[in-house]
Parts: C-alpha cells; sequence; structure tokens
C-alpha cells in the first residue's frame, strides 16, 4: 500500500533543499521511501537536487521536471529556489522515461512509456505523466497511453516549464537530465483512486481566427497568411515577439460541444503557444486540424474565483466525506504571478486547500505552474491550458 509525503521551500543551495525537504517530509523515515517527485524552479540544476536524494534515498527511484513555482503544503512560492517534492514509500508503481519527445511523434513515444510500464506493472490504473512543455503533441499522448492502457486509466499530469520563456525546460529521472524528455509514473496500488478536474476562468472575445493550412500541432496559416504574423497582430503584438511575449495575453480558445462546456462550466477550453518556427508557423499544445476556429481571450478574475469554487464543490461532493491521502496539481505559470499579486494567488490556494483539508491541515501536496494539464473531461483523459487541474488520490 502506497504512503504519500510531502515538502516544499525556498532555498538557495540545492543540497540543503533536498536534505530540509526530507526531513520535514519523512523525518528519520526518509531512507525508507521508494520514489520520489521533485519539482523545481530554475535556479536549482535538477542534477543537483537528484543526486542529493539518491545519496540519502538510495534505493528510491527519483523523476523531477522545472517549472516556474510550486505549491505544497506549505503554500505557494514563485522564486528561482523553489523545491517541493512528493516523497512515496510502497512498491506498488513503475517508472518510465524516454527522450527526444517532439509533436511529430508523440504518440510512438507515448506507447514506448506506456508499453515500459505495463511490463513493470500490470495492474496500473493510473499515471503521472510529464513531458517537455515545447513542442510536443499532448492529445498525441494521450491516444498512445490509452492505446496500450486502455482509456479507463487515468492520466493526470503537467507539462514542465520554464519561467515563461518557452526556450527550454527539463526533465530528470535517476540521474539523467532531458531537455525534451517524458517521464510517467504508473500507480498499481489497488486500493487507491483518482479524482481529477481543471477550470480556468477566461472568456472568448471577438471573431475567430480559422487554421487554414496545418501539419499536426504546427499551425501555418491563419486566414489565409503566416500564423504567427497574424496571431500577434491580432494581440496587438510585433511580429518579432516571442512565445514569452505572447503566454499572459495570448490563449487561444477552441469551442466546446454543449454537454462538455456545462460541466467544465466554461464554453471553451484554452491552449498555449509556446514554439514559433522560422518561418512563421508557430506550434500548438495539441493537433489542430484545418477549419479550426480559434478565438483569443481575456481573463476575468473574478470568474477564476467563482469557477474555482464550482469546481472545489464538484470534488468534494464526489468525495463523499472521504478526505485525500494526496494530491498532485498543475497550474498553468500565467495563473501565477504573471496574473495576479501575491494576495490573490495565496487565496486561491488556500480555497484549494482547505476543502480537501482535515482539521485545517492540507494533505500531502505537490503542485507546480507548468505550460499544461492533464485532467479528464466528459469522464475523458483530456490536455488542458491556463487552468487549475487537481488530481486528488483516495483510499477506497
Amino acid at each position: 500500500m502506497l504512503e504519500f509525503f510531502s515538502a516544499s521551500l525556498r532555498l538557495v543551495n540545492s543540497q540543503r533543499a533536498i536534505e530540509e525537504c526530507l526531513e520535514v517530509a519523512m523525518g528519520q523515515e526518509a531512507a525508507s521511501c521508494d520514489l520520489v517527485v521533485i519539482n523545481a524552479s530554475l535556479g536549482h540544476p535538477l542534477k543537483d537536487l537528484v543526486d542529493q536524494v539518491r545519496r540519502q534515498c538510495p534505493r528510491a527511484r527519483v523523476v523531477a521536471s522545472s517549472c516556474c513555482g510550486v505549491v505544497g503544503r506549505e503554500g505557494v512560492s514563485e522564486s528561482m529556489k523553489d523545491v517541493a517534492i512528493m516523497a512515496v514509500r510502497g512498491r506498488e508503481f513503475a517508472v518510465a522515461h524516454v527522450d527526444g519527445i517532439h509533436g511529430h511523434n508523440s504518440r510512438e513515444k507515448a506507447v514506448e512509456l506506456a508499453a515500459a510500464l505495463k511490463r513493470q506493472q500490470p495492474g496500473i490504473n493510473m499515471v503521472s505523466f510529464l513531458g517537455s512543455g515545447i513542442d510536443i503533441d499532448n492529445d498525441q499522448c494521450l491516444a498512445g497511453f490509452e492505446s496500450v492502457l486502455g482509456p479507463a486509466v487515468t492520466i493526470f499530469g503537467a507539462t514542465s516549464s520554464d519561467n515563461m520563456r518557452g526556450v527550454v525546460s527539463y526533465q530528470a529521472v535517476d540521474g539523467e537530465v532531458f531537455d525534451h524528455g517524458a517521464w510517467a509514473i504508473g500507480f498499481a496500488d489497488p486500493t487507491l483512486e483518482v479524482d481529477t478536474q481543471a477550470t480556468h476562468g477566461f472568456l472568448a472575445v471577438g471573431e475567430p481566427m480559422v487554421v487554414t493550412r496545418s501539419e499536426g500541432n504546427r499551425i501555418l496559416e491563419l486566414d489565409g497568411k503566416p500564423a504567427w504574423a497574424e496571431y500577434t497582430g491580432r494581440l496587438g503584438l510585433p511580429e518579432t515577439a516571442t512565445p514569452g511575449d505572447t503566454i499572459p495575453v495570448g490563449a487561444l480558445a477552441e469551442a466546446l460541444p454543449p454537454a462538455l462546456a456545462l460541466e467544465y462550466g466554461n464554453p471553451h477550453v484554452l491552449r498555449v503557444v509556446t514554439r514559433r518556427d522560422p518561418d512563421g508557423a508557430m506550434h500548438y499544445a495539441t493537433t489542430c486540424p484545418v477549419g479550426t476556429r480559434l478565438w483569443l481571450t481575456v481573463r476575468d478574475e473574478e470568474r477564476i474565483f467563482s469557477d474555482l469554487e464550482r469546481m472545489m464543490a464538484s470534488l468534494t461532493a464526489r468525495a463523499g466525506g472521504r478526505k485525500p491521502v494526496a494530491v498532485f496539481h498543475a497550474d498553468c505559470l500565467a495563473r501565477g504571478r504573471f496574473l495576479f499579486n501575491r494576495v490573490m494567488k495565496e487565496e486561491l490556494v488556500s480555497r484549494m486547500q482547505y476543502p480537501l483539508s482535515t482539521e485545517g491541515a492540507p494533505p500531502p501536496w505537490l503542485g507546480m505552474y507548468g505550460f499544461g494539464e492533464f485532467a479528464r473531461l466528459g469522464g475523458k483523459n483530456t490536455y488542458h491550458n491556463y487552468t487549475t487541474a487537481l488530481y486528488v488520490l483516495y483510499r477506497h
């Protein structure tokens, strides 16, 4: 039976950061853990963090990712020196990783990950997935996992990020560090189940742009014009703008069918652009076929809070009085310090954690600000952007 422990802090020294996180999370029993998941801001070299875990926890598998800030039981922090961990004790899990995942091969790389997990643990019922935040086709990743594990297995997780530049993000597994890799943890504890939900609170505005030429997740033309030029022009930005310039203001919206819109609490799902090519093409987060209509959006801060309250009410209602044994959490970096000041951000996190707490204490909690989030919608594994996504683990 898997047990979960977490800690987060802000500290300059990478070695001390891990030592203190393990001490807070597990005390004198840290050496007994079997898996450690690390989220860390770019001020910490992932290899230094992973190496310190392996010194203190020699039997543990270690996975890590770069992010733009962390959320833990202790609250939220978005400095360049943030570290958060989830330590797991028990052997009912599997770990797999791949390198060189891109838009064109996302499905085959996800198939490789899923097959490796299944060989290790045939009873997997949920998967935590972390992929490169730049240039992967995330719905093809989900298709790859489901082709091996089946659609009933919940895929949750995030895509790694940098400090919103959209230049490079990192992933690490057992001492190896990648900049275009992915890892997955397959959980096979039959006493656990996961409930997932995501929400954003943005509103689509104006007339949509229409995708007139595309290749997979690369949008080549919008309204018959070079995609990047049309996109940045609609945003009022120069064509020389970087992806990092567009992320805070450039969320793109796709319309949802009415039934999904009702469940989501919003008629649109959002997408982020994290890369542009010299020829004016831009890399979308999912496959984007010709004919797709894309709206620009504006954030509605009141709705962000009200939609979060709606999501928490749904999660707690489905829990039926049960309290979580652990929570994994992915948040869009544009909902962090680039969107809110510190007071509002902490209030958002407080409104997430309070309903899931026991006697005022949050459960073990590992959150990150990344480029994208995975959570179910309409009973299906789905990729999201610009959301708060919670993955709440319960014991049967």
